[in-house]
């Protein structure tokens, strides 16, 4: 290993002036009715694979096996649809609007029709005259502003199954042959290969993949290396034509998020609001009870002034903003600036199941989970909050455990009350959902008032099965008090046979409760972040061979964030 030079840089940060704060906000992964699964012993939920597109003045929501797909007027409040007339059991869906029409195609291993539809808020789908000649898996279609219409696909871990195009005509059959786009090539792209931590030398699936047009350019976007994996993450080529050829962008991956709370941002879908701000809706892990366990993750994206598309993923399951206006990403964030306020608080339980403790509740790792002995209404779980803290909102994380419920289950909705007190005797409510009648499995709440508190209590009245769980109870808002000192000393080794491989260390404060790690190929354009807990260093494994990186590390508790100033660049000439 050889340690890379230290120098000090002052970095340019423009004040954060945060949107209008009325403005509402959602906190990943989002609060979707998640269809529980029925190719397990466990019962499971998952959604998958997104995809959202605008027809008229709603958003469309489409995701793997799913039942139906979701509809929304503001991306905060989404009503689900569920549809018969469609394959809706097949992964991987996609679907565009060309004009008033909707057409849509899901993944299969046979021959199958586009469908087609000019109200998608009815189950009145419908099979075009003719299938497509060959099967597709993970398709993608996109118009381009010419009119010309195109199929993207390619989903697999073999070389010959790389990812490829080809262009439509109105009827959405070929009219040319099929295009090699994107190939497999994990000796390069470290993210690539497979495991929790890129351990396993061999290609990742390749797939998911999603064009997006942005001053001309086309950015073709593609998920690597597995669904089930933390470090799964979107990657882009980019070319002057839609057919390619494409060159790889060394700032790859652009989507990634394998800490904090949820990890996973991979196969996703890129698209526009009503102001024209750029999202990126993602692929998030559990993968704990079978390894098609997953949610769904909304990140804002952006490309910047030299056409650099990047995610926001660096407290990407903390409150975020639904902004009202278009967002100038150079001068605003959307994040509310809400900090964790119950990481590994102490806690106390109703009951509690010996595998299943209550520290579970409060350790930012939704693979774990907190379980009392039953379901029965009383149970419940109370957190002691620092005496100096004002709470904003606050999201329940419901686990399900020991659940049988199955995707034909009805009245799958969690009733609770949530209360506050400053002495544990005197309780007030200040969330009452004794009688919910939505499936909300992970309800975010923002409270209609600052709560200044102690302690925070989450009572159970019913569970739809099982017993009552959560895989974490999330309180947000500030604590009184200093941020964490500045990171001003920090180093990156970097792996002088292997440069897809980096540690980088860092002194600890014992006032922060955490970091972002921060890195990018550009000095002023560190983009990628990862987010720890508790430690003085990180482990990397997906970067790119012989690529430089810069490095530099925020630290954050309770009370804020402090930017780290100081900047290390990673050289290499493997």
């Amino acid at each position: 290993m050889k340690k890379i030079m230290l120098f000090s840089c002052l970095a340019f940060f423009l004040s954060s002036s945060h949107p209008d704060e009325k403005e509402m906000t959602f906190c990943n992964p989002m609060n979707l009715n998640y269809r529980f699964q029925a190719s397990s012993n466990d019962s499971y939920r998952e959604a998958a694979d997104p995809v959202i597109i605008k027809y008229k003045e709603k958003f469309l929501l489409f995701a793997s096996h799913s039942g139906g797909y979701w509809y929304s007027g503001d991306l905060l409040n989404w009503n689900f649809i569920q549809i018969t007339t469609l394959p809706i059991e097949d992964y991987a869906p996609d679907a565009i609007t060309i004009n008033d029409t909707i057409y849509y195609i899901a993944s299969s291993m046979v021959k199958k029709p586009v469908y087609y539809t000019t109200n998608p808020f009815e189950d009145t789908w419908k099979p075009m005259e003719k299938s497509l000649p060959f099967p597709v898996w993970d398709p993608h279609f996109f118009l381009d502003d010419d009119g010309q219409r195109y199929l993207y696909w390619g989903c697999s871990n073999n070389d010959d199954q790389p990812i490829r195009v080809i262009q439509l005509n109105t009827a959405m059959q070929p009219v040319t042959e099929p295009v090699v786009l994107i190939k497999h090539n994990p000796k390069l792209y470290g993210w690539e290969n497979p495991g929790e931590m890129n351990e396993f030398e061999r290609n990742g699936y390749n797939e998911g993949a999603w064009l997006t047009k942005y001053n001309n350019r086309y950015y073709l976007q593609y998920a690597s290396p597995g669904t089930e994996f933390k470090v799964y993450a979107d990657g882009v080529y980019t070319s002057d034509s839609p057919m390619g050829p494409f060159n790889y962008e060394v700032y790859s991956p652009f989507s990634y998020k394998p800490g904090g709370f949820i990890g996973g941002a991979g196969h996703s879908s890129t698209f526009q609001d009503k102001f024209g701000n750029y999202w990126h809706i993602s692929t998030a892990v559990i993968s704990k009870r079978f390894i098609f366990e997953r949610r769904l993750s909304l990140f804002p994206a952006s490309f910047d002034k030299d056409g650099v598309l990047h995610t926001f993923t660096a407290f990407g399951d903390y409150p975020t903003i639904i902004p009202d206006h278009k967002i100038d990403f150079e001068r605003e964030s959307l994040f509310r600036g809400w900090m964790l306020l119950s990481y590994n608080k102490k806690a106390s339980a109703s009951s509690t199941e010996e595998n299943n403790p209550v520290i579970n509740a409060t350790d930012e790792d939704i693979k774990t989970w907190w379980s009392a002995r039953s379901g029965n209404p009383g149970e419940f779980i109370s957190l002691e909050l620092d005496d100096r803290v004002t709470v904003y909102a606050v999201q329940v994380n419901f686990a399900d455990n020991e659940s049988q419920l199955k995707p034909d289950s009805k009245n799958i909705f969690y009733c609770y009350k949530i209360l506050a007190s400053d002495d544990q005797v005197n309780w007030k409510v200040i969330v009452d959902k004794s009688n919910n009648s939505k499936d909300a499995c992970h309800d975010y709440i923002e409270l209609g008032e600052p709560l200044k508190t102690r302690y925070i209590k989450l009572e159970n009245v019913r569970v739809p099965d099982g017993k009552f769980s959560v895989y974490d109870f999330r309180i947000f808002g500030i604590r009184e008090g200093k941020v964490p000192d500045e990171v001003a000393a920090l180093s990156v080794e970097r792996n002088e046979s292997d440069s897809r491989r980096a540690t980088v260390k860092w002194t600890k404060d014992k006032t922060a409760t955490g970091y972002i790690v921060n890195y990018g190929t550009d000095i002023n354009k560190l983009y990628t972040s990862v987010m720890v807990y508790d430690s003085d260093s990180l482990k990397l494994t997906g970067l790119n061979k012989g690529v430089t990186y810069f490095f530099s590390i925020d630290a954050f508790n309770e009370s804020g964030i402090v930017k780290g100033q100081t900047k290390v660049k990673s050289e290499c000439s493997n």
